[in-house]
């Protein structure tokens, strides 16, 4: 699964690149936004509850996660209009990160609000993952998808682009097999999530 994004190929986009980039598709006619996340930790560039969060004050972050509540309920009703799905496989590993239960209650907005979520334990994708890890993928209907890039920081560095037809559309199908397989996101945060306690940040 998910081959054509385990050899290097796509072209490379720096940040700034990939968000313009990103942006003028997006605004275009798509009917699906969708993404696979596989690390576990990553820096958030520009969230006030992420710096929050890392700074140790957990219920600063919480209380910065509901304050974006108006915007992220705005964007999701655009994306209702537009008639566009916005998809995303979470994958989790056992015990969560600190980083995984801060976005999980990120996401518990987001999925209030119109994103369809599903998790999937990392031990179920082992046999894909024979040959490394999924990639961090971005499929922007038809047009073009991405392969996200990080850094050293785990900060967001740009991404591979790549516009082949047949490749975006063996990665939909690859993603919607996988996504079937997902847990309905409010399920896995009931049971998963909210018995935990604030996380240590190191």
């Amino acid at each position: 699964m998910f081959e054509c994004f385990r050899d290097g190929s796509g072209e490379v986009l720096k940040r700034p690149d990939y968000l313009d980039d990103f942006g003028r598709f997006y605004a275009g006619d798509i009917h699906l936004l969708a993404k696979i996340e596989r690390g576990q930790t990553f820096t958030e560039q520009g969230s006030p509850s992420w710096d929050a969060f890392a700074a140790g004050d957990w219920a600063g972050a919480l209380r910065l996660i509901e304050a974006e509540r108006d915007s992220v309920a705005a964007y999701f009703r655009d994306t209702a209009r537009r008639g566009l799905a916005f998809r995303r496989l979470r994958i989790v590993e056992f015990p969560v990160s600190p980083y995984l239960q801060w976005e999980m209650n990120s996401f518990r907005l987001r999925a209030e609000l119109g994103e369809e979520i599903r998790v999937l334990d990392a031990r179920e994708i082992a046999d894909v993952e024979r040959n490394g890890p999924l990639p961090e993928v971005v499929v922007l209907g038809n047009s073009v998808m991405y392969a996200v890039i990080y850094d050293e920081e785990l900060k967001g560095a740009g991404a591979r682009r790549f516009t082949d037809p047949g490749q975006i559309a063996a990665t939909v199908t690859e993603f919607e097999s996988l996504y079937r397989k997902g847990e309905e996101f409010p399920e896995f945060f009931e049971r998963e999530i909210v018995p935990l306690g604030p996380p240590t940040v190191r």
